[in-house]
Formats: C-alpha cells, structure tokens, sequence
C-alpha cells in the first residue's frame, strides 16, 4: 500500500468504464426470519438461501454441509450399464482403449481421470490406456477420422470420447465402418430435434430419455460417473470411500473451472474435492500447487484458487501449446518431471498473459481513437496475427469494459489463402449466436451457445460480416448508454460484520456460477480517516456505520439467531478497513473527505497480512447517500 495522500490527486488516465447500476435482490423478511430461527442460522445467512430456493431446515443444513452422500448413483445415468460392461470386457481381454479429449480443463481432467480407472481396474502391467488431445490450432475441437483411423491401425477397438463428440455424426459412422465400439460421454447436446451420433453408449444427462437428477454436470464430471461405475462394480465400499474423495480433487478443480452452477450436485463435487486438496498425493498436483504459489497445508484452497490461479495454468497449455502434456503432469510419478511440466505451465501462462496484454492495449487504443467502432452496438475487431488461444478471453475483456457485446477476429495466413478466426462474448439480453446465425452462409464453420461464440471465415469476407452483424445489432438490440448491472444481495450494515458471522458466510463456499459471492448493501456509511488513494488508480478507505443505518430488514444481530457460543464472542467492529480497486476517480467524482457519507456495495474480505490483516471490505461500488 502507498502512502496516504489526499483523494484530490488525479489518478493515472484510465478508458472510461460503463455506469453502474444497482439492482437491488427484493428481500424475504418472513421466510427469512422463518429460517433462521429453524435453522439456528443469521438472518443474512438465512435470506441468501432462500433467495437460493431454500426454505427448509433440512435443505439448509445439505447446502451448507456437502457430504459424498449427495453424489447420485452413477448407474441412474442413461447408457452407463452399456459403458461399463463393455469396458469391463475390454479391460478383462487386455484390449486397448482409446480416450479421446478436448483441449482445456474440462477435456484434460477427463482423460485423466479415466485413465487413471481403468489403469487401476487393469492391473500391472503395460497401460491399456492411449489417449489423444487434439491441438487447438492445428485440428480444433472435436473428433478427427484420422485420429480414429490411426487408433484401429494400432488395435483399438474401445473409444471413449470426453468432454466431445456429441456432434461428431461422420467420426462416428467412421468409427461404426472400422468396427470400433464408440462410447460417448459428453454434457454438450444439440437440439432437441437434432439426432445422436450412431454409437455404443451415450452419456449425457441431458439426452431425451435420461432421468438422471443432475443436468448441468462438466464433461470431466461425467466421466467421473463413469469412473466410479466401474471402480463401485469391483468394490462397492473402497471405491466410495477410498478412491472417489481421491477422484474429486481433480473433479472439483474442472467443475470449478468449467462455470457450470455449483449447486445440486456439482457443489457436493467441488466443496469435497477443494477439501481433499488440503492434502495432495501426486507429483503433478504438488507441482502444479507449488508453481502457482498455493500452500494447501497453509491455507485452504478456495474455489477462487481454481478458477484464477490454477485453472488459467492448466488452460495454458491448450492455448498456447500441446494440452496432452497436462494429462503427462498429472499422470506422472517422477518428481523432477511434473516439476519440468509444471514450469513449463508456469511459463506458458505468462506468455498467454503477455500475448493478452499487448492486443488488448492495441484494442483499447483503437476503441478510444475510433469512434465509429466504439458507438457500434456489436463490437467486432480484428486484427492480423492475434493469438487465436486467447481472442477469447479479448472478446471477455471487451465485453468487461464497454458492457456491450464483442467479438475479436485474428486474420492469419493459410495454404488457401488469409482466413479470420473469430471468438465473441455477449451480455444479458443479447443471443449473440442468433446475430451470428444470421450470417451462417459466410461461414467456413461456426457454433457455441446463445452468449459465446466461435466461427472462422475466408478475411475476404470481413467487411460484408461487419456490415451485416452491425444491421443485425441495430436491430435486435436497443440503443441506450452502456451500463454495467452490480447486482445486490442483501442489506447488511457495517456494524453487524462480525469474524463469527464471517466464518456463517463462509459456508457458502464454493462460490461461482449458480452460487454467486454474496454482494452486500451498506447505506450512510461514514469516512472516518481521508482517503487514501493507492498506485494512483485505487483507493483504500476507513468507514464506520451510523446506529440509524442499523435498523433494515436484513440487518437484524447478526449473532441474535447462531447457536450458542463462548460469553467472550468478539463484537461487532466500530470501524473497518475497506479497499476499492479502480475506485480513485470515483472518489473524486464524489470529493470524498472525513465525515462524507457514502452507500457501499461491498464484499466482505479476510486479509491474512501479518502487519494488517483482518475483516475488511472490498467496494464493488458507491454513491453519495441520498443520491
């Protein structure tokens, strides 16, 4: 932290961002007041699950404690007898078997977590298992005939695919000619209306016809169906016991990394596999942990350690290398090897972050410096020789600045001619694949999902493409000033923030997709000290809050409801630290000074400096009170 200098000091220029709006979650005062008192929870606890659908006690004690109990029975899975018995037959023969995955977390962690069950379920003895990862650059998602082709040369005759192939109609008549048994397991799916690729066995919880209870499971997770099936067949009691908490380490970390909900039980695998991280066995997990600086037996790992710190290592590989060499670091039994393999993430992900950082510059500048692209409604940019593994995460970081809808092509050179590659993210309310869709005929390929997407085309084609997404956008999506939604959880008054009802909190974890980050409501908030602005651009604050504030709803004592505690519990703070990042313009916006009192949109953090460590707050966002 700097040191302390009056808020009137102009921060570093910084692009404009969007306004923000609040949107505040109506509250639940009766069911809420209900539930805490049954549950013997806080109320501010106890109105964030029912605003998750949770009313009842019992509902609320499973949210909170996730147990190996509320893992569903794989065989409830359409196709997984048929998957399993053809696979016991394989093992029992010795025949080879081919997995066949995808190139990021998802894709990688499901081969491995497959090969390691077959390989236990084979016994000593060569590897039954091969296992191919396609290039995101050379070959793209999805199966290759080739690939296929070249495995029967060999003597397979099992494929099971991982995290694809739920569109891979022509491999799979490929496959059904060379008299290879093709089992698919895949969470993505086409229509409703389209057909399913001719095949041995599917597994998709989603596929017409399957009752199983959990729909939104990753590609890695159905393979961990799959994988405890076969281990459960064998030994119903060990499997369960012993191996599955093993399994869900890696489960968690592609369930995590993947954003589907983590509710159902998708928060039963990640919640128990961040837990069995505290000890992790094998060489490649320690080496992954060590490269990213993660001490699991220091500090727990959170769901926030997944998706920011290893998952981008992980991907990594997929975007600017070979992904198969993720599925070697966490095979490998050699130390100074997954050491080796894990540098080299290590690597890889700083030269991602480097290659990200100087397009997005490029695209910052020219977004300030044109404005007829900056006051399109759809912001396509492009540009010649941009990464392809990471137009992506632009598109991502487009849509985070301006609040509206991007797509960022990179345009390369090829045997037949200069071909863009294009990747867009869209924002609530706008179906990007349909603006996309209305395009199809100028397509070489394209798909993704009504908020991502991905195509490329001939560059020739390039300006008929922006001319026809920018008519489609004027059309389909209103003209209005960009703006940022900070969507508000609850009222919660600083005074009522406590380390008991931070450790309740706490037990909403893992946060992410479907289970967001509690955001909270602080109105007239008062500075106590000047502000403080750090590295020119952030600011650091120290507020106390007014009795009067004290009474809303959501407020009541956050410790009036818990069940009983020590007679020396802390009290609640008179004043707290609180750290907003981008937030010295506002600041000056404004001309906050001692005694000014402000609403805040916070979260509460836990800093485990030694110097100064404790609760504090983080400030997503703030306004005069009154305003």
């Amino acid at each position: 932290m700097s040191t302390p200098s009056a808020v009137n000091r102009a921060p570093t220029a910084q692009p404009k961002l969007p306004r923000q709006r609040w949107v505040i979650s109506e509250p639940h005062p009766e069911e809420s007041a209900a539930l805490a008192c049954e549950a013997r929870l806080p109320v501010v606890l106890a109105e964030l699950l029912v605003a998750r659908g949770i009313t009842e006690a019992a509902e609320a004690f499973a949210f909170l404690n996730p147990e190996l109990a509320h893992l569903h029975d794989p065989f409830l899975m359409l196709g997984m007898d048929r998957a399993v018995d053809r696979l016991e037959r394989a093992i029992a023969a010795r025949e080879p078997i081919l997995l066949y995955g995808d190139y990021d977390v998802d894709g990688t962690v499901a081969v491995v977590l497959l090969k390691t069950a077959i390989e236990m379920l084979g016994g000593p003895g060569d590897s039954l298992v091969r296992f191919h990862v396609p290039h995101r650059l050379r070959e793209g998602y999805g199966m290759q005939s080739s690939v296929l082709e070249a495995a029967h040369a060999e003597g397979v005759r099992v494929v099971v695919t991982v995290d694809t192939g739920m569109r891979a109609f022509a491999e799979a008549e490929t496959a059904r000619r060379l008299g290879l048994d093709l089992i698919i397991t895949d969470h993505h799916l086409p229509d409703a209306h389209d057909a399913l690729p001719a095949a041995l066995a599917i597994l998709n919880p989603n596929q017409q016809g399957c009752t199983y209870p959990e729909k939104s499971l990753c590609g890695a997770a159905i393979a961990l169906k799959l994988a405890q099936a076969l281990l459960e067949r064998l030994e119903p009691a060990r499997a369960r016991e012993k191996t599955l908490p093993s399994f869900l380490k890696m489960a968690a970390i592609a369930t995590i990394a993947d954003a589907v909900p983590l509710t159902g039980e998708n928060r039963a695998i990640a919640a128990i596999g961040l837990r069995e991280l505290r000890r992790p066995m094998g060489a490649g997990l320690r080496a992954l942990f060590a490269a990213a600086a993660l001490d699991p037996a220091a500090k727990q790992i959170t769901g926030f350690d997944v998706a920011f710190r290893l998952a981008p290592r992980i991907n990594a590989a997929g975007r600017m290398d070979v992904a198969s060499e993720v599925v070697e670091l966490f095979s490998t039994r050699d130390l100074h090897r997954a050491a080796e393999l894990a540098a080299k993430l290590e690597r890889l992900n700083r030269e991602r972050r480097d290659v990200e950082a100087a397009a997005l510059t490029t695209i910052e500048a020219r977004l300030a410096a044109d404005s007829e692209i900056s006051a399109d409604r759809l912001l396509v940019i492009d540009g010649d020789g941009w990464h392809r593994g990471v137009i992506g995460i632009l598109a991502s970081r487009v849509v985070e600045r301006t609040a509206k809808p991007a797509i960022v092509i990179s345009i390369e050179d090829s045997p037949n001619g200069r071909i863009a590659h294009g990747s867009g993210r869209s924002v609530d309310g706008f179906m990007l694949l349909a603006a996309v869709e209305s395009c199809a005929d100028l397509f070489t390929r394209f798909g993704g999902h009504a908020f991502a997407v991905g195509f490329a085309l001939p560059a020739e084609k390039l300006p008929d493409l922006k001319r026809r997404l920018r008519t489609y956008a004027e059309q389909h999506l209103a003209a209005r000033e960009p703006e940022r939604l900070l969507r508000i959880h609850a009222e919660l008054p600083l005074d009522r923030i406590t380390p008991v009802l931070a450790g309740w909190l706490k037990k909403l974890e893992p946060l992410g997709h479907g289970n967001p980050e509690p955001l909270f409501l602080a109105r007239n908030a008062r500075l106590v000290t000047a502000p403080r602005i750090m590295k020119a651009r952030h600011l650091a604050l120290e507020l106390a809050q007014d009795s009067a504030a004290s009474s809303a709803p959501l407020s009541n004592d956050s410790s009036a409801s818990l069940p009983a505690g020590p007679p020396n519990s802390p009290a609640p703070i008179s004043s707290i630290r609180a750290v907003g990042w981008n937030l010295a313009e506002r600041a000056m916006e404004l001309y906050l000074e001692p005694g000014s009192r402000i609403d805040v949109a916070y979260r509460i953090r836990e800093n485990d400096h030694p110097d100064f460590g404790g609760l504090e707050i983080e400030i997503l966002g703030m306004q005069a009170t009154g305003a």
